[in-house]
């Protein structure tokens, strides 16, 4: 299937490892001028060895004066742009509400919540000019369920649906599309940790952690981090161009985080 994405100019945050690198691969392997973002130094001199056609700007999004000059580099490296993937996010604490540091709290919706707000408003001017616009907000089976143990995190979730949603109506008549993209638990380093995090808070082991997991799902599987780069393409894609304001879940269908 030919997704027509020859030449199209796509930024992917926290793309230099994980789910944004599996999208940004995703992207060039369909054509597309793809630029990623990442906090991780190591990250990126390593995609500058793997992948070094893909551009790249080291940015925390959740500083605004980093995100105005990632843009700055965007346009002067892409000339527009035609698609956003707002993938950065952290895990936050694991801890009970009352026993959350008032500095994780902010922390995590900062990169999470304030993040996508910061890039989509440097976005949103030059998509405008794009005849193929959207807008991928990365969220999660926690922006679905509660989630005990994980408030801050799954509230920044739960708000990156209704910013996805409310910027859906505000853009649909520009021509942008905007979904949120929800996975379930990923393979990989982080919710390695995730795991090993709640398996501590609850004296247990991290396997007993991961089988509870997996047995909420019904597929019974972890999610790998090109499944949801092929998601994003194909919203991004002339096959998708009609669907917008969705909260869509790569999860193996998780029916529950507790």
């Amino acid at each position: 299937m030919n997704l027509g994405l020859e030449g199209t100019r796509v930024l992917v945050t926290a793309g230099a490892s994980g789910i944004g690198l599996a999208t940004a691969r995703a992207f060039q392997a369909e054509g597309a001028r793809v630029h990623v973002c990442d906090v991780d130094t190591a990250s990126l001199a390593a995609l500058a060895s793997s992948n070094p056609d893909v551009g790249r700007s080291q940015c925390d999004v959740s500083d605004a004066t980093a995100v105005d000059r990632l843009f700055e580099t965007v346009v002067a490296s892409l000339g527009g742009l035609d698609v956003l993937v707002n993938n950065a996010g952290i895990a936050g604490p694991t801890a009970r509400c009352e026993d959350v540091v008032l500095a994780d709290w902010e922390r995590t919706l900062a990169v999470n919540l304030t993040g996508q707000f910061l890039c989509a408003r440097r976005a949103i001017p030059l998509l405008r000019a794009s005849r193929n616009a959207s807008i991928a907000n990365l969220s999660s089976a926690a922006g679905r369920f509660g989630f005990p143990m994980r408030s801050p995190y799954a509230a920044s979730k739960w708000a990156v649906i209704g910013f996805t949603r409310s910027l859906s109506i505000e853009l649909g008549s520009d021509g942008i599309r905007v979904n949120a993209i929800c996975p379930g638990s990923v393979a990989g380093p982080r919710i390695d940790a995730v795991f090993a995090n709640k398996a501590q808070a609850r004296g247990v082991s991290p396997e007993t952690i991961r089988q509870e997991a997996l047995a909420k799902t019904s597929l019974g599987q972890l999610i790998e981090p090109e499944d949801i780069g092929h998601a994003i393409v194909f919203l991004a894609s002339r096959a998708g161009a009609r669907i917008s304001g969705q909260a869509i879940g790569v999860d193996a269908d998780v029916q529950a985080l507790v």
